[in-house]
């Protein structure tokens, strides 16, 4: 990888887009490098836990215009969906990657940037923290990348439209405020609360870990109560079948750490 560094501590992978003199805006290489690097994790169960960042003084300043050229009416209709396709199959990796991925989202995340933050699961900001549809002021739709499917299930339909069709920015307490990052952070500690986290979710079973980001993305369109209950039912008898099972129960009666072996 040449723009996104990866570092791996037992089940726990620390990815951070590596362009700070860029403010980690995206260029053609670490699109390529994002959409391998996510989905490659579908078929990684060993790596249970993703924290995602931007070095330096922003998580993602969007597309770097510089290194691509915009599109021109010689280009074909064709051309430019596979151009686009590129962007978007990094969001559909993500959400699809069995891991739970944590999004440290200090300073700008604009456009492409505010795309792949929101993609993540679980958000922290910084007072710097600056989120904006910033595809809207450059001639484009704001509707790209997910963000008209995931914002308005956030944050609901009006605040999602003030957003993405004035182009507007969200600051870190706002986004708070608003549900879009769980919570905001002094940026020294920012990977101290994301390490927090991840000790709780390492806490989890490994399968039930998994079912539970499984049962996150299908329950928030499950057509009823009673559809979502049966995926519910359904991961409840899966993870019951498992040794990880009755080794949570022995380490919470026995008062110590779980020992989990299902990878």
């Amino acid at each position: 990888m040449t723009h996104l560094v990866i570092r791996e501590e037992g089940p726990v992978v620390y990815a951070t887009m590596n362009r700070p003199e860029r403010l980690n805006a995206l260029n053609p290489k670490l699109v390529v490098e994002l959409r391998e690097f996510f989905t490659g994790l579908y078929l990684r169960p060993e790596i249970r836990v993703v924290v995602f960042s931007g070095a330096g003084r922003a998580f993602c300043a969007g597309l770097d215009l510089k290194e691509h050229p915009a599109a021109t009416m010689k280009d074909s209709v064709g051309d430019t969906l596979t151009a686009q396709r590129h962007f978007t199959g990094i969001v559909t990796a993500m959400r699809q990657c069995p891991q739970p991925i944590i999004a440290l989202v200090n300073g700008a995340a604009i456009g492409a940037g505010f795309a792949l933050a929101v993609a993540c699961d679980v958000r922290l900001a910084t007072p710097t923290t600056r989120l904006n549809a910033g595809f809207i002021r450059i001639g484009l739709s704001a509707c790209e990348l997910g963000l008209s499917y995931f914002l308005p299930r956030m944050i609901g339909s009006s605040a999602a439209a003030e957003f993405l069709l004035t182009g507007r920015f969200i600051d870190g307490e706002r986004a708070r405020e608003l549900g879009l990052v769980s919570r905001v952070v002094a940026e020294d500690r920012l990977e101290e609360e994301a390490r927090g986290l991840v000790k709780d979710m390492l806490h989890a079973a490994p399968l039930g870990l998994r079912l539970t980001k499984d049962a996150l993305n299908h329950g928030i369109d499950a057509p009823s109560l009673e559809s979502a209950i049966a995926m519910e039912d359904r991961n409840q008898a899966l993870c019951s079948r498992s040794d990880d099972y009755h080794e949570g129960i022995a380490a919470m009666l026995e008062k110590r750490e779980p020992r989990y072996s299902d990878g």
